[in-house]
């Protein structure tokens, strides 16, 4: 398995739809940077969130999830309370080939700022839009600035005799070509 460059993140961007829609270059000016770097792909959070809060104290159960847990907000900036978080988007929509696992990790400018981002790992044969859980957690509101870099990508591309035998997309996966945010289903 080894991970895959900037030239091959293009190429499958370009030649597969792997990424879309798919910033050429990094883009910084003015902005938390977000398209391709140099072992990776920097997404960007898009502009609906999903705040939790207590205000109806339901207990939050991924079995049985109840979505009086949050409170939706859509805008250019979101304002996430202390010590709570939101879930959002990708603005960009994936299609992991067979052979490619990725591993998501924040960006280190929120991560400097007690924001963590945490996404699973996108396994071979998943599409969709994904689904970011944003935390803050300092004792102050923190803002998430949308359609701006959020968390970086990383590919890596099984060897050719060690592919899957059973994909994410074989299984059927409960979260496969999903759009917007997606809350937690059993």
């Amino acid at each position: 398995m080894s991970i895959k460059s900037d030239r091959w993140i293009r190429r499958m961007a370009q030649d597969h739809k792997m990424i879309e829609p798919y910033a050429e270059a990094q883009v910084r000016q003015g902005v938390i940077s977000f398209g391709v770097s140099s072992y990776g792909y920097d997404m960007r959070v898009g502009p609906e969130f999903h705040i939790f809060t207590n205000v109806h104290s339901p207990v939050v159960d991924p079995k049985a999830f109840d979505s009086r847990s949050f409170v939706e907000w859509e805008g250019d900036v979101c304002i996430i309370p202390p010590n709570s978080f939101a879930l959002a988007r990708s603005v960009e929509y994936f299609r992991i080939p067979r052979n490619v696992l990725t591993i998501c990790v924040g960006k280190s400018t929120y991560a400097r700022c007690g924001i963590i981002t945490n996404v699973t790992p996108f396994e071979p044969e998943w599409e969709g839009h994904v689904t970011l859980e944003i935390s803050n957690t300092t004792p102050l509101p923190a803002k998430i600035y949308a359609n701006e870099g959020i968390a970086q990508v990383l590919f890596f591309e099984a060897d050719a005799d060690d592919v899957c035998e059973v994909s994410y997309g074989d299984r059927k996966g409960k979260y496969q070509a999903q759009r917007g945010v997606t809350l937690p289903k059993i």
